[in-house]
């Protein structure tokens, strides 16, 4: 399996060149992460070079890196990962790419080189808000339409911040401040060495 996945990584670094930042093989799986301005050309290039045909992408999403692995993250806090599959050579690939500026994160829409990508962008626009530039319709597919926010991101408050609800005198949902009460933390409670054993 081990040949097979170096292979990959060959293929990859002489197919794309420059436009790689990093491969990595690891756990059986092997990660390629590409410059963001090559983004695009990049995926072309996977899907349409013979020794690398990953016609099909599987997955796509967004991911905040911020406090990723404790704060010690030197890194761009968006970051978009796909994952490919080649049949005609039977193997897998995760491609990830970072957004250059953080307060305003932009990638290249890959919808023109696997239309599967185009729920997949909206799902992250609409989570992390990650910008696609080049998709035909980047608008909110998961939460209502005059949502503010982005409920994904590391800095957005768990409990939201609004919540709404059906007002029976309006007869239609109304918004409003969330009501919820911060809850008293009830500490853990280590129970003896032989509880509920053998006495």
């Amino acid at each position: 399996m081990s040949d097979r996945l170096n292979q990959l990584a060959a293929n990859l670094e002489k197919v794309l060149g420059k436009r790689v930042q990093s491969i990595e093989i690891a756990l059986g799986e092997v990660t390629v992460v590409v410059n963001a301005d090559t983004y695009f050309e990049s995926a072309i290039l996977l899907r349409d070079d013979p020794s690398l045909a990953f016609e099909q992408l599987i997955d796509l999403c967004g991911v905040d890196y911020q406090d990723f692995r404790e704060g010690a993250w030197g890194g761009q806090r968006f970051g978009v990962v796909s994952h490919l599959l080649s049949i005609e050579h039977n193997w897998r690939l995760r491609v990830r790419v970072f957004a250059p500026d953080d307060s305003y994160p932009l990638v290249a829409s890959i919808t023109p080189v696997w239309n599967s990508a185009n729920w997949f962008e909206r799902e992250a626009f609409d989570l992390y808000g990650i910008l696609f530039d080049g998709h035909d319709d980047l608008r909110r597919i998961l939460t209502d339409y005059g949502f503010i926010g982005h409920p994904f991101r590391k800095d957005f408050p768990i409990s939201g911040n609004v919540e709404m609800r059906y007002d029976p005198e309006l007869r239609r949902v109304v918004y409003q401040p969330v009501t919820i009460e911060a809850r008293e933390i009830t500490p853990r409670i280590v129970r003896e060495e032989q509880y509920g054993g053998p006495v």
